[in-house]
């Protein structure tokens, strides 16, 4: 059994930018968790380890594991090691499965960063019906994509009546800056937009019949409450509120969800328009994508100083029957300090809580497998869910 191994937890890919960061915050939170750290480079697996050991003198004793996307016996002989896997190794389009086949032949729990719906559409349809019938957890999406949009979105159905239909929209708002690995798997996934519609086709959730999950209109408005223009975010992120909404009854009878990036100014939306359209554009062909892909290089990210000025912040507006409520999620640096806690406070969930988590298996949302128990876990760790407004209308 995977909870009598030798490991709880190894950390794949620990010697990249957000791997290094979440194997500092495990250091720093992970107690008595048994873990190791994975990567091809035994090297500079090393190096890491020996900055550990001056977070924790424990940590010198981390095992070492090595193993690589090319090579099918060494992801499977590194899986059967411990409980869970933890991969911040992308983009995951292109050298994750292989390790998601390794740990549903194992046995073994996975979870990820990846912000990319081909990636995880690819998941669903492969390796979802065996991982319910192994009674496993894989878990994508553990970081800025989309935690705080799909346990905001939890969070506030919570503080609503189930029994009548739900408007929910989240309004997006980030500063910050991003690592060569987050633009190579942007770049990647909009080289393959085109391609991933007819893969998500194949499987996807469907609402049960008693109740009805959707979207909301995509279309740019200004939001006089937020005194911003809201634009319609495409990312994964409502797509995964969506999932859980259709898998968790809290979310009603009738659920609606809308997604959008908050622009304080309209001329900086259309700025913002454009280059993200240029971007798109260069991506689609061969050539100019990898001259995209040269700009930056995985491994890259921003100093500890920038990370430090970075914060994000989603605002839920809900309407519920009579009830309309605000709340927010709020958190640092997104994309590195805020995505590797996130990351590691989900592997602490997925190992360390297993009594209190929901008894649901297959490839899951964060908020459907771990949901109030990790939505705890992120409060102790510093991120704020918070109820900013509630309001009864009057007949």
């Amino acid at each position: 059994m995977a909870s009598q191994r030798e490991l709880d937890l190894v950390l794949f890919g620990a010697t990249g930018f957000t791997g290094q960061l979440t194997a500092d915050y495990l250091a720093r939170h992970g107690g008595a968790l048994r873990w190791g750290l994975g990567g091809r480079n035994l090297d500079k697996l090393e190096q890491v380890r020996q900055g550990l050991a001056l977070i924790d003198p424990a940590c010198a004793e981390l095992p070492l594991i090595q193993a690589q996307v090319g090579d099918a016996a060494s992801l499977r002989a590194m899986a059967e090691r411990t409980q869970m896997v933890a991969s911040t190794v992308g983009p995951y389009v292109r050298y994750g499965e292989p390790l998601v086949e390794a740990c549903v032949e194992a046995g073994t729990d996975y979870a990820d960063i990846t912000g990319e719906p081909e990636f995880v559409s690819n998941l669903y349809r492969r390796f979802d019906d065996e991982a319910r019938r192994r009674r496993l957890r894989l878990v994508s999406c553990c970081g800025f994509d989309s935690i705080p949009h799909d346990l905001g979105a939890l969070f506030t159905v919570r503080h609503l009546p189930s029994d009548v239909p739900i408007r929910l929209r989240g309004f997006v708002l980030g500063q910050g800056t991003f690592s060569g690995g987050t633009w190579q798997s942007a770049v990647e996934a909009m080289g393959r937009f085109f391609k991933a519609p007819k893969q998500g086709r194949k499987k996807r959730t469907s609402s049960p019949p008693e109740r009805r999950v959707g979207a909301l209109e995509q279309r740019v408005f200004y939001e006089p409450r937020l005194k911003s223009w809201a634009c319609p975010l495409p990312t994964i992120d409502p797509v995964i509120v969506l999932r859980s909404a259709r898998q968790l009854d809290v979310y009603g009878p009738d659920f609606r969800y809308g997604h959008y990036l908050r622009v304080k100014s309209l001329p900086r939306l259309l700025m913002g328009g454009a280059a993200v359209t240029s971007i798109f554009a260069l991506a689609q062909l061969g050539p100019t994508r990898k001259w995209l892909l040269g700009r930056r290089q995985s491994g890259e990210g921003p100093s500890a100083e920038v990370r430090a000025k970075s914060s994000f912040s989603v605002t839920f507006h809900a309407s519920a029957g009579e009830r309309q409520l605000r709340t927010v999620v709020r958190g640092g640096d997104p994309g590195y300090g805020e995505t590797s806690k996130m990351l590691a406070e989900s592997a602490l969930s997925m190992t360390l809580d297993g009594q209190r988590l929901p008894a649901v298996y297959g490839v899951l949302t964060p908020a459907v497998a771990m949901g109030d128990v990790l939505l705890q876990r992120l409060q102790a760790a510093g991120m704020v869910f918070e109820v900013l407004t509630e309001e009864t209308s009057q007949a």
